[in-house]
Formats: structure tokens, C-alpha cells, sequence
């Protein structure tokens, strides 16, 4: 089990207390430190089966500042989260072909086996 994770973020924290709690094992990516590749994000998008656009944070300054109001392609919204990291929705948890969304954190209770 995989979670990214932004330890500023409250919503990141809880979902971790979560897995603690459970005892389950699991990796902690901090990807804020740890720039995500382009092809790791198109699998955790297929995990979570969802549209690029759902995975950014739309109240973001940087979101707002640069893309808000633009027409962008699933391609161009992937590289805006490739180089604004911070703009990606967290936590993210992955296990195994599953992925959710901790928000909220108890959404991650629908993946544990």
C-alpha cells in the first residue's frame, strides 16, 4: 500500500492516523519532495478512474493564477500537475489496482482488503 502524502495537509495526516490505527504497512510518498513521473501519475488516474481534472485542487493559487480559465487537454492538465505538484487533490492511497481520494481521510477504508 502506497499513500502520497503532504504532511502540511490535515486531510493527508488523518488518513495516515488511519492506516496507523488499522496497523496496516504501508509506503509514504511525499510528493512534494518526490516529483512524480508522468507515467506514475496516468496509473495512480487509471487507479482512481477518474479524469485528470478531477485529481487538481481548483481553489489552488497556482491553479487559479495560470490554468483556472483555460480550455486544457487531459495532456496539458497532467504536465500542470507534473510541475505544480502542489495543485494535485491529497491523499491519495493506493493498494494494489484500487486508489482513493482521502477526502475524506475514511475514504480509504473502501480499499483496505
Amino acid at each position: 500500500m502506497k499513500i502520497y502524502h503532504n504532511p502540511r495537509c490535515s486531510k493527508s495526516r488523518q488518513t495516515l492516523a488511519i492506516l496507523n490505527e488499522k496497523k496496516i504497512k504501508f509506503e509514504i510518498i511525499e510528493y512534494l519532495k518526490d516529483n512524480l513521473r508522468k507515467s506514475e501519475l496516468k496509473a495512480i488516474l487509471e487507479k482512481l478512474e477518474i479524469n485528470p481534472i478531477e485529481l487538481v485542487r481548483k481553489n489552488e493559487s497556482i491553479w487559479k493564477e495560470n490554468y483556472k480559465d483555460k480550455n486544457l487537454s487531459d495532456k496539458e492538465i497532467i504536465h500542470a500537475m507534473i510541475n505544480y505538484p502542489k495543485i494535485i487533490e491529497r491523499p491519495i492511497v493506493i493498494n494494489g489496482k484500487k486508489a482513493v481520494i482521502g477526502r475524506p481521510p475514511e475514504n480509504v477504508l473502501k480499499i483496505i482488503d
